[in-house]
C-alpha cells in the first residue's frame, strides 16, 4: 500500500468526520428545543401572545414567585415590582418589574424567562411581556416594563406555586462590537 492511497483515505475519514460534527452542530438546537418541550426542562415558554379566556378557576390560587437577576457584568439595577403575585388559574394578571441604568452610557439589555418547575412552563402564558423585546435605557433612566400573564386552568393540581425568573443580558452594540473583535484577536471575550 503506497502512502499517497493512505494518505487520501485519511483525508477522506477526516472531511467526512468534520462534515458530521458541522451537521450535528447544526441540529443541536432543535434537538435541544425538542428535548427541553417534552422534558420541561430549562422551564422553556412557548406560549406567547394572545390567550382566549375561559374563565377563572376561584377554587384554586397559585403563588407566582418573581425573580430578577442581572448576567455577570450587567450593572443595571433590575428585579420585579411584587415578588410574590397570587394569582388564580384563568386569571389576567398584569405585574411589572423594574429596571434602572446607573451608568454614564445607554444600554440595551434583553430579558431572558425560565419557568421553575418545567412542567409549569406550557400553563405560563404570556400575553405581553417585556422580554419580547430588548430594553434600551440612557444614562441614569428608569423604567418600569409590564408584564402581562395567564396561568392555564389545566395546570396540575399538584403545582402550587411557579417562579418566573428574568435573566438580564447587555446587548449593546458597543459591548456586541467590542465582544466580536477580541474573538477575531483570538483574545477572551469581554
Amino acid at each position: 500500500m503506497s502512502s499517497n492511497s493512505a494518505n487520501r483515505r485519511l483525508l477522506t475519514r477526516l472531511l467526512l468526520a468534520a462534515t458530521l460534527m458541522f451537521g450535528f452542530g447544526f441540529a443541536l438546537v432543535p434537538l435541544y428545543d425538542v428535548f427541553c418541550r417534552v422534558t420541561g426542562l430549562n422551564g422553556k415558554i412557548t406560549n406567547t401572545g394572545p390567550v382566549e379566556q375561559t374563565g377563572i378557576d376561584a377554587q384554586r390560587l397559585i403563588k407566582v414567585r418573581l425573580i430578577g437577576v442581572n448576567n455577570e457584568g450587567m450593572p443595571w439595577q433590575f428585579g420585579p415590582r411584587d415578588s410574590l403575585v397570587e394569582v388564580n388559574p384563568g386569571e389576567m394578571r398584569q405585574t411589572a418589574f423594574q429596571a434602572t441604568n446607573p451608568t454614564t452610557h445607554s444600554m440595551v439589555a434583553q430579558a431572558i424567562p425560565s419557568v421553575a418547575p418545567g412542567e409549569a412552563a406550557q400553563y405560563l402564558h404570556k400575553v405581553n411581556c417585556f422580554c419580547f423585546n430588548s430594553q434600551t435605557l440612557a444614562a441614569g433612566e428608569s423604567a418600569e416594563m409590564p408584564l402581562l400573564f395567564v396561568i392555564d386552568k389545566e395546570l396540575p393540581e399538584h403545582i402550587r406555586s411557579i417562579t418566573l425568573s428574568y435573566t438580564l443580558f447587555d446587548i449593546s452594540p458597543d459591548k456586541t462590537a467590542k465582544r466580536s473583535e477580541a474573538t477575531q484577536m483570538g483574545g477572551s471575550q469581554i
